[in-house]
């Protein structure tokens, strides 16, 4: 193999640059040609396609978003758009595709793989809900970036002895929530895994209250629901009216990526780069106990990523 491929798809995420680099420097190490992509599935289709050398990457390690940028793409959901992608491909001499993205993305590349076009997936996903790897690429700035805004928030609710409802992004995984509400100390932490009894978040508000407790964060992911509708639950049940939403937004998706996603970015574009020479294809790459691992990818699309049952309980005892 020669020449291979690099794109990002999806939402973005911190760290996807750093993976970029990682695939484009590994790759030319290993006297391969790399090109990159533009935005995503779509520029594949389309041809935006350009040969990437060694200062093309450089000073992007630090930088949050993806230069390839990234674009949701229908066309390449047909036979027809997937076709007109390979010959791009072929087009271009490429080989072998990194595609940097969460499993709508990985979806894509599995449709490549059985076309006969070897790729490897990177997971790249603010919300960590990929199955089979402790982390995805983003994650962990994404949640350092939301500490940092409870932080703020909490000295504002202790000034004003106010609660607030603060909502972070997680579709179908509350790991942003549970998190970020543990590292913060949030009294109550509401995720899309378990169901809610709002009877018993009052119990515990009050509860704070009687023991003199002049402030409340209540962390909720955006796939539990929206935090005006917790807060007017909240309102409904007591009179707590002095209640304050806070929704962060995209916020968490930008800035620059924390020294564990570099890392870990670095970690898993050069292993993509390494299989994709060997002859391996359909695989993401993961981390699980810090070891850096693949996984088929047909196999991640039927499981679910687990949730930490340990940790929301931990978070439950220290918040009484």
């Amino acid at each position: 193999m020669k020449k291979i491929g690099v794109l990002t798809s999806g939402g973005d995420a911190p760290g996807m640059n750093a993976a970029i680099r990682a695939v484009v420097r590994a790759g030319i190490y290993r006297g391969v040609e790399v090109y990159g992509i533009y935005h995503g599935y779509k520029g594949l289709i389309t041809g935006n396609i350009k040969k990437l050398g060694v200062s093309d990457v450089g000073d992007i390690v630090q930088r949050g978003g993806t230069i390839l940028y990234t674009a949701r793409c229908e066309e390449f959901k047909t036979e027809e758009g997937r076709a007109t992608a390979i010959k791009q491909l072929k087009k271009f001499g490429i080989e072998g595709l990194v595609v940097i993205g969460g499993d709508g993305s990985f979806m894509g590349g599995v449709k490549l793989t059985q076309l006969g076009f070897p790729t490897i997936g990177i997971p790249g996903t603010i919300d960590n809900d990929i199955p089979e790897t402790d982390f995805t690429l983003g994650f962990d700035t994404a949640l350092n970036t939301i500490i940092d805004a409870i932080d703020k928030i909490r000295d504002t609710a202790t000034s004003h002895e106010r609660r607030f409802i603060i909502e972070v992004m997680g579709r179908g995984c509350g790991d942003l929530a549970l998190w970020s509400g543990l590292a913060d100390g949030a009294e109550t932490i509401i995720v899309p895994e378990k169901e809610q009894n709002y009877d018993a978040i009052v119990k515990r508000l009050n509860h704070g209250i009687e023991r003199g407790k002049k402030h409340n964060i209540i962390v909720v992911a955006e796939g539990a629901g929206s935090a005006f509708d917790v807060a007017k639950q909240i309102k409904q049940r007591t009179k707590m009216e002095d209640t304050r939403v806070t929704v962060l937004g995209h916020v968490q998706r930008g800035g620059s990526p924390t020294a564990f996603d570099r890392v870990l970015a670095s970690r898993m574009g050069s292993k993509a780069v390494e299989l994709l020479l060997e002859g391996t294809a359909g695989k993401m790459i993961a981390i699980q106990n810090n070891q850096i691992v693949a996984h088929d990818i047909l196999d991640l699309l039927t499981k679910k990523h687990p949730f930490n049952e340990d940790l929301y309980q931990l978070a439950k005892e220290l918040s009484i």
